[in-house]
Order: structure tokens, then sequence, then C-alpha cells
């Protein structure tokens, strides 16, 4: 499997596997592209509004530009085929409210074109990350100017009963011993304890400023494992609930998640339709996609060398 890391197109092609359909913009690699179910490269604005961006996964669910709009797309591309990719930010550090910019979509009724996460046996996210301001972002809920977020918000998927904040599947800088550390979180079930697994390199040698990273988690709902990628490898940490969070013991086999709709995906800090500032992420992302299987390690390296071309 070694071998495949370096044959490039031409030599997927003579392994059988077809090139991908979005061969100019967001390439995706052949293998991942059934189970792709949202993807968003920030270049297919919706004509009729241009602060929607459409899914280039099988699913079709259009993502919401939030408080920034079509402003939000910018003009730099994380990989050489990519020319435009999506800017978070805060606003008004010294102001509570719910202005900083931010993506996602949110139902109280379940998302039904998200329903390939409803039962699921397993998940992937993966993206391009880049730290364009101050991480983590002052707290405008809080009178104190020396308090901060405790949590940088990046791209998950939310669980069948969130409010916005309880996912089925997370990429993002939490608190973990004290310490800010990139982390993948999930919870199995709606209602249920998640589980965390903490990177153990320090986040700003692994999200330096100014610098395109390619981030990746998986997720196995039946047997417990999580795995953090950077640029393609995988990243030393640990787990960080102990115990048994997601239930896995006994029958019935396999464990799946709740069989509900995710009531939606949410990018870059507050919850799409939360009515204050949180968790705010000065930073940019491009190519975020969202898969209903685990990502195989040489897969997730591929893919990394696939954009970078």
């Amino acid at each position: 499997m070694k071998r495949l890391f370096v044959l490039g197109v031409t030599g997927l092609l003579c392994l059988g596997l077809a090139a991908p359909a979005q061969a100019t913009f967001g390439t995706v690699l052949p293998t991942l592209s059934r189970n792709l179910v949202s993807y968003y490269d920030f270049e297919h604005p919706v004509r009729a509004n241009l602060a929607l961006e459409q899914d280039s996964g099988r699913s079709g669910t259009q993502l919401s530009l939030i408080n920034g709009g079509a402003d939000m797309r910018v003009r730099d591309g994380a990989f050489r085929r990519s020319r435009n990719s999506v800017q978070l930010k805060q606003i008004n550090p010294t102001v509570a409210g719910n202005d900083d910019w931010k993506a996602g979509l949110y139902s109280e009724t379940g998302v039904p074109s998200l329903k390939a996460f409803n039962g699921v046996r397993q998940t992937s996210i993966m993206g391009w990350v880049k730290m364009t301001g101050q991480n983590p972002a002052p707290n405008s809920n809080s009178a104190n100017p020396a308090d901060f977020y405790g949590a940088i918000g990046l791209a998950g998927v939310l669980s069948g009963d969130s409010n916005g904040h309880a996912v089925r599947a997370l990429l993002e800088l939490i608190q973990v011993d004290g310490e800010l550390k990139l982390v993948a979180l999930a919870r199995r079930i709606d209602g249920g304890e998640s589980q965390t697994f903490a990177a153990t390199e320090d986040w700003q040698k692994l999200l330096p400023h100014n610098e395109w990273v390619f981030l990746a988690a998986t997720f196995d709902f039946d047997t417990g494992a999580m795995v953090l990628y950077r640029n393609g490898k995988p990243l030393a940490g640990k787990y960080v609930v102990a115990g048994d969070p997601w239930k896995l013991e006994g029958e019935p086999e396999p464990d799946l998640a709740s069989a509900t709709d995710p009531r939606g995906i949410k990018i870059g800090g507050s919850y799409p339709q939360n009515n204050r500032e949180g968790n705010a992420c000065n930073c940019r992302m491009d190519s975020l996609m969202f898969l209903d299987r685990v990502v195989k390690p040489w897969e997730v390296h591929l893919q990394y060398l696939w954009m970078k071309g």
C-alpha cells in the first residue's frame, strides 16, 4: 500500500480508480467519493443566494455563511487547485452579541439530507484550517478584558437532540487538564456522554499562525476508536474520559450512533442558531469533508498529497 502514496493521478487510473469528478477545485480521492456525505470547498455559491454554499457531496445540504454572507469567501485557497476559502472571525470582541462570522445550518426537527449520519457506525471529518487572528478569542460575554474563550470552534456534525452544543462528531480545540488541545470529540448516544481524544502536542505547533494545515478526525462508534491526523500523519494523543462513555459493552452489536437525523452542522465557533457569540475562531477553512465511514490511514495521507498536487 505504501507504493500507492506516490503513484499520483496516472497511477490511480492504472489501478482502476477513476479520477475525481471535481478535478479542478476541491479534489477528492476517488476511494472516498461514495462516502462523501457533505463537501464544502467554498467555490460554489448558490446563485439565488450568495450567502449559501452548495454541497458538492452526495447529500446536497446547503450551508449558510452566517453574518458575513458572500464576503466570507476569500481568495486564499489552501492548495494549488483551490481558489477560495471561508473566513471565520470575531467582529466585536468587547460587545456581547452574535455577529461573529461562522457557517452552519440547524433544524430542531433534524436535517433529513444528513440521514447518512442517522444510526451511523463510523464517521470522519477532514479539511484545511489556517489560523488568521487572535486565538482563543476574547470572551465577548464577559466584562473582564482578560477573559478568553475556553475553546476554538472548528467543524462538526450535531447530534439528533442538539441545541447547537451537543455533537455526534467534532473537530475542535478545547481545554483538557487546564491546557488548550486539538481534539476529536463525539457522542454516540443522543443525551449520553461524549468521549474526547486529545492530541499531545502543543496546539500552536500543530496550527501555526497563518499556515494552512490539513486536519482529519475519524470516529468508530462500534470499537470506540478515534484518530487525529495532521497533514496526512496520525497524531499522538490520549482518550480523556475513563470507562465506557459511549456504552459499548454488551448487546446489541454492532454499536451505532442514535437513529436520529443530525440537527445540522456547525463550523467556526458559535452555534448557528445560538443567540450569543461563543468559541469564535479567527481562522480560514477550505474543502471541509464529512464522511459516513472511517477514512483509512493511507487514504488520509493520499488525500493530503492529492490536494497538494
